[in-house]
């Protein structure tokens, strides 16, 4: 296989775990060659070797496992005859009025509504409807490969079609980085001209600029004077704005003027209509017991999802093999590997006290210190992501009256997800133990 066919295998699979902005700035402006057993990748600057390192080798390196090319290696070198922002620039050419890498593929008609997602179609709807009118800021919030990028970039889609409004479509990153370089180069006035001029300002992953007391402070007023003249602002964020913790609190006030939105991951049903529409989009069919497999397994977002079915299209293309349940549950052994285990509660607790160091029968008890009650919202907490019971069986379990302990345990131990890394951490750890068994 020559080296452009595998490198649009590659593209095929990390546009399905990387955001559009990320496919832009790294992935596209990349030329290939191979050098005996060495994938060797050309890239435009240094900072795009350190880019690609960062954000792809690791995902590059696991896609050529999975397509049994895992004997080539990585390589890099800098060729200035590149052009830097070649998707950026195809996108303007076609959308003179978008500022940033959209991505068409992704528009309304195409996004798949269900019952985690419905609030922010529809709030993203009426904002390419009537930007600057209903919900300013539109800030949508949620886990990885949930859908916020197809939402904001199918608001940009639709908005492209009116050539009087002009867009600007950032990262928080790629606005932090923007924003270094014009102090450094003393043209933070053009800076500020540029963002205050737009009707319509889309910052992908918001909490990037987390810390950053300049950023905060240019984009606080960018916000200010964007909202004043009435035009749209839309952000998102893997948080609420709550739990941003290093963010100013006059920028977090300012999150909550508009609609605040979160997006849940996909029940079975959506997820089985998703992978329907990838499929028919792609022109191919499978088999329905190869789509409840996927459905059933692959739970915890949509990315995940699209990237295990175009894993399994991409082998099959390969080795010109046909799709059955057979090839599935082989090629992606590993990654359906870890749903498969049905974790009940008394697992988690036992789980849970052993790491704690507690008796398993605390889990039960009233005692209320914290080295007992702490390891118990843990544990109520994982009850309620890991297994199908209700909160009135959790709490069952637990000898708890009703289930409002239930639900105050977990939002208090999200919220500690969400604002501190090691606890965060230390929760993947215990999940990850539990599904290994």
């Amino acid at each position: 296989m020559d080296h452009q066919k595998i490198w649009e295998l590659i593209k095929l699979q990390l546009a399905t775990q990387l955001p559009p902005a990320k496919m832009g700035a790294w992935v596209e402006p990349v030329s290939t060659s191979l050098e005996d057993n060495t994938l060797c990748l050309a890239v435009p600057g240094q900072m795009f070797i350190d880019g690609l390192k960062t954000d792809c080798e690791a995902k590059i390196l696991k896609i050529l496992q999975s397509l049994n090319l895992d004997h080539l290696q990585l390589g890099y070198k800098i060729d200035t005859s590149l052009d830097m922002f070649p998707s950026s620039n195809k996108t303007t050419v076609k959308h003179s009025n978008i500022d940033g890498f959209i991505d068409e593929r992704f528009t309304f008609e195409n996004f798949v509504v269900g019952s985690s997602n419905e609030f922010c179609h529809a709030a993203s709807l009426a904002v390419a409807d009537q930007p600057g009118e209903q919900y300013n800021p539109l800030y949508i919030h949620g886990g990885v490969g949930l859908g916020k990028t197809h939402l904001i970039n199918a608001i940009a889609n639709q908005l492209s079609q009116k050539e009087d409004i002009k867009i600007a479509y950032r990262t928080g990153e790629h606005f932090t980085n923007e924003l270094i370089d014009s102090i450094r180069t003393q043209k933070t006035a053009v800076f500020r001209d540029k963002y205050r001029k737009v009707d319509v300002l889309i910052i992908d992953d918001i909490q990037f600029i987390e810390g950053k007391q300049s950023t905060q402070e240019e984009f606080f007023h960018t916000f200010d004077a964007l909202h004043k003249a009435k035009k749209q602002i839309i952000l998102t964020s893997d948080r609420d704005p709550s739990a941003i913790k290093h963010l100013a609190e006059r920028l977090r006030s300012r999150f909550n003027w508009g609609l605040v939105a979160d997006i849940q991951p996909p029940n079975f049903e959506t997820r089985m209509a998703i992978l329907k529409s990838k499929t028919a989009l792609a022109g191919v069919e499978l088999d329905e017991d190869i789509y409840f497999l996927l459905a059933s397994k692959i739970t915890s977002n949509v990315r995940e999802l699209e990237g295990a079915l175009t894993r399994l299209t991409a082998y099959a293309k390969l080795s010109r093999k046909p799709i059955t349940l057979e090839l599935a549950q082989d090629k992606l052994r590993d990654q359906l590997q870890l749903q498969t285990k049905v974790i009940t509660i008394e697992d988690i607790q036992k789980q849970v006290a052993n790491y704690y160091n507690i008796r398993t029968k605390d889990m039960k008890s009233k005692v209320r210190k914290r080295n007992i009650a702490f390891p118990r919202q843990v544990a109520m907490y994982l009850s309620k992501e890991l297994t199908k019971m209700s909160m009135p069986e959790i709490a069952d379990n637990f000898d708890k009256k009703d289930h409002t302990t239930i639900l105050y345990a977990h939002r208090k131990i999200q919220e500690q997800c969400n604002t501190n890394d090691d606890f965060n951490q230390e929760i993947q750890r215990l999940t990850k133990l539990l599904k290994q068994g």
